[in-house]
């Protein structure tokens, strides 16, 4: 009897043992989520059609709250690079924050030809869901058609969905793919008559109270003002003359050169529109970066959530302007300021030291070709007309049909899989002598087919960058590189899309907590990007991943 009293005592000692280590065990765990070597908050920064160089040109024209903080007190990867081809917008986005390349998330493009549907579909259009904030179909967007994680989706899958993440941008693309598909919400700006912050119904079913008073306030037509130099611009010497004829302009003025009267130039500009296209669209968006915070009450616990930032303005600045204009170069010093703003901010609001922030582009871009041409670069236009007169008559002689070729677009050749069954014909064949006819062409550089993207593995060159952006079920079967500096454009404005040094050359700083201060020359790639930020919060990678974490800018 004694000996079964002990026994009973000794098994409830153990029982009473396992039950500390079981809650011991499930503090632990909760102390994982609850962390203070993690930053409260993490703000991704994207900042459209930004070259590297932009932060070397201007760099005696900067404060030194803006760009000049993150670089005096964060890490700055001097050679940072996209490692793929095409250098756009969607593509750029999803590939920042998911960690990898086309080639695996899918956002091949902004738009691209859809081989099942035979059209042609946009990288966050889903009609699926309805606009929320506005009747224009607008908000029909999701990120639907990215086809892996983002790091925002990781951070709320570890966190069990506590932490949260919000998107923002002019741009629906630049808010909701890096947002990824388990965001809280993603906002983008509906301009023309409007001028208001909407949503979809992917995320919600109206507006939350801060973001219908924020729209309500004349935040957006407080903006429609004159667009005049920060500085006297007789000290923007980093830039080329105010009036010239490489530039576009807005409609209802004579002369794309200083000052903009944009309240007037708005009626022929699709109204709030016009915002996009000038550095007022990014003080925009700072405010309301800046409102999302306060409302959400981002940064306000020890469980990190995630802000991401797309500064759009000045693609459609350079877009239209070029990318040695006084327009440009006004835009960054303005944006300059933006951020010096933000980072007021966030040191106020969620504590210095307390938030990490990392800043980096979608694509650079090129000098204006005729401006180039102008100093003996060699940099020209792309004669389309020419090439699809061509090309058509080749069709018609070599196969006796244009049908067996279904669509082009985005530098790529679809064919007609049914067509060239039906004419009795080898897929790889019709590949390769569309190749030969087109390496024929003038201002063409290199042309690869679907069929040698599949099969061989390029490591380095134009060759590599093509295969990393190319999707075996949404890419074309024909891949055509112009000669550099050629493009498909106006004579007017700047754009991109190559894997030329100018579109691939990109800045990315590193900044705030868990960040070391320095500086490398060695090469680092835009896929890396997402990696590193989920080392620093300990979470896993996203799950199509492919770049590697920069341990040497973690402290």
């Amino acid at each position: 009897m004694k000996k079964m009293s002990f026994l009973i005592v000794v098994l409830c000692m153990f029982s009473a043992c396992g039950a500390q280590n079981t809650t011991t065990d499930i503090k632990n765990k909760t102390s994982v989520l609850v962390s203070n070597d993690r930053p409260k908050l993490v703000v991704g920064i994207v900042v459209d059609q930004m070259r590297y160089d932009y932060l070397t040109r201007f760099e005696s024209k900067f404060g030194d709250g803006g760009f000049n903080r993150m670089i005096n007190e964060g890490f700055n990867c001097k050679n940072n690079h996209f490692n793929y081809v095409p250098t756009y917008t969607g593509p750029g986005h999803a590939s920042v924050y998911t960690g990898t390349t086309p080639k695996t998330h899918g956002i091949i493009g902004n738009n691209w030809y859809d081989k099942e549907t035979k059209e042609s579909v946009y990288c966050a259009g889903d009609q699926s869901v309805s606009s929320v904030g506005t009747e224009d179909d607008a908000g029909e967007m999701s990120p639907r058609r990215m086809q892996t994680t983002s790091f925002a989706d990781e951070n709320r899958l570890f966190t069990q969905m506590q932490g949260k993440t919000i998107g923002i941008s002019l741009k629906d693309r630049g808010a909701i793919l890096p947002a990824g598909h388990t965001a809280n919400a993603a906002y983008w700006f509906h301009g023309r008559g409007e001028g208001a912050w909407i949503t979809s119904s992917f995320y919600m079913n109206d507006l939350p109270q801060w973001v219908k008073d924020f729209n309500a306030s004349d935040n957006a037509a407080s903006y429609l003002k004159e667009w005049n130099t920060l500085y006297d611009i007789s000290t923007y010497t980093e830039s080329g003359v105010d009036e010239n004829t490489f530039e576009g302009g807005f409609k209802g003025k004579e002369k794309a050169t200083f000052p903009y009267d944009l309240k007037a130039l708005s009626k022929d500009n699709r109204g709030y529109d016009l915002l996009k296209a000038t550095p007022y669209g990014n003080s925009l968006t700072t405010d309301f970066a800046m409102a999302a915070i306060e409302a959400e009450n981002l940064g306000q616990d020890q469980i990190t959530d995630v802000l991401a930032v797309s500064y759009s303005a000045t693609d459609y600045v350079g877009h239209n302007f070029g990318v040695n204009s006084k327009e440009v170069q006004d835009t960054y010093l303005r944006l300059d300021k933006d951020l010096e703003r933000l980072f007021q901010y966030l040191d106020t609001n969620v504590g210095k030291g307390e938030y990490t922030v990392f800043l980096t582009a979608d694509h650079g871009a090129v000098d204006v070709p005729s401006y180039l041409a102008s100093v003996k670069v060699p940099a020209g236009y792309v004669d389309r007309t020419d090439r699809k007169e061509r090309f058509n008559s080749f069709l018609n002689t070599t196969y006796g049909t244009e049908d067996i070729v279904e669509h082009i677009s985005n530098g790529q050749i679809f064919l007609n899989r049914d067509k060239v069954q039906a004419l009795g014909l080898k897929l790889s064949d019709v590949q390769d002598a569309i190749a030969m006819e087109y390496l024929s062409y003038k201002n063409i550089s290199k042309v690869y087919t679907a069929t040698t993207m599949s099969t061989t593995s390029f490591g380095i060159g134009i060759e590599g960058l093509l295969q990393n952006g190319f999707n075996q079920k949404r890419s074309g079967d024909v891949i055509l590189v112009n000669d550099s500096a050629f493009i498909s454009y106006s004579k007017t404005g700047s754009t991109h899309g190559s894997g030329l040094n100018y579109d691939t050359h990109v800045p990315l700083l590193f900044f705030g907590k868990g960040i070391k201060h320095g500086e490398t020359f060695n090469k680092t790639v835009i896929p890396d990007i997402a990696p590193t930020i989920s080392a620093l919060l300990g979470i896993s990678f996203p799950n199509g991943a492919t770049g590697q974490p920069l341990g040497f800018v973690i402290d």
